[in-house]
């Protein structure tokens, strides 16, 4: 069993409003958001586009809720722009995570994503770094990651993702070898291996011990596939629906579930599932989330 002193349930505030696709859940608040994730029994949140900028009204509303900030998306461009400007703004989020008590900043290369590109298919279209490119990445990471482990008492996990540079198996694994394991872990998301057609329960084995942060995200593979043979963008499979809370899709979570708890984890284990929340409540979704993974775990 899961030491339920040491893990904790979150879940993202993307099914409710989505930073990348503003109309989708535009009429949602934060305190409409924050109070469902209460309610459906989750004590974690990262933050969202509605949430407040001032860290004492962010404290003081989640406390209210007895939740709390577990992490936030932090953009790097570390191949694209210089590395002081990376830094600064790095800073400025760390800062702001310091005051809110997390422990974690969730970091993603945007350098040359498609991701966020509407008309790009996200299937066959994205960049593959060369071996130059690779050694700049890792060496920028180490480098953030030194400064938000000793001088913010945070830990820097990186999250693969699709349409970024860093996205399958092979560039997670070029990625981990070539960084340091004292100031970068992986941010493992099941939901973006298995879009990429890669075995989240292999990963889970492979990088077990670099893992500081989940992300429970569940696929209909279907959509996927979908996605892939009509060459559509990711945002365009987030409206379609390729995403989906843990037990509604196609991902068997019970062996990597076991393979996490076997291994003594500790930290967050956060539910994220940017869905279309007209046609997935957020709250019922949320529900189903939650009780899944009680069934699953007994947290």
């Amino acid at each position: 069993m899961f030491d339920k002193k040491k893990v904790k349930l979150g879940i993202a505030p993307i099914a409710w409003t989505n930073d990348d696709l503003p109309d989708l859940g535009g009429e949602n608040t934060f305190e409409q958001c924050v109070s469902e994730m209460a309610l459906a029994g989750f004590k974690g949140t990262e933050v969202g586009n509605k949430y407040p900028k001032d860290a004492e009204v962010l404290k003081k509303a989640l406390e209210l809720r007895n939740m709390e900030i577990c992490n936030q998306w932090f953009s790097s461009f570390l191949l694209t722009k210089e590395l002081a400007d990376v830094e600064k703004d790095f800073r400025h989020q760390l800062d702001f995570l310091q005051k809110m008590g997390a422990k974690i900043i969730g970091v993603s290369e945007q350098s040359y994503s498609i991701q966020g590109q509407q008309d790009t298919p996200v299937f066959g279209h994205k960049k593959v770094l060369d071996e130059e490119e690779w050694k700049k990445l890792c060496s920028g990471l180490d480098y953030l990651g030194r400064i938000a482990k000793e001088e913010y008492g945070i830990s820097l996990t990186f999250h693969h993702h699709m349409g970024t540079v860093v996205q399958d198996a092979w560039e997670t694994e070029r990625l981990m070898e070539g960084t340091d394991p004292k100031y970068v872990s992986l941010l493992y998301d099941t939901g973006h291996f298995a879009y990429c057609k890669e075995d989240p329960l292999e990963m889970a084995k492979k990088y077990i011990n670099r893992i500081k942060h989940v992300h429970l995200k569940d696929i209909r593979k279907d959509m996927v596939d979908k996605v892939e043979k009509e060459n559509l963008s990711f945002l365009e499979g987030v409206r379609l629906g390729t995403f989906t809370v843990p037990g509604d899709g196609s991902i068997d979570f019970e062996p990597i579930f076991q393979v996490l708890e076997e291994a003594g984890y500790e930290g967050y284990m956060l539910v994220e599932a940017e869905q279309d929340p007209k046609k997935a409540n957020p709250l019922e979704y949320a529900i189903k989330a939650r009780n899944y993974i009680h069934q699953k775990t007994g947290l």
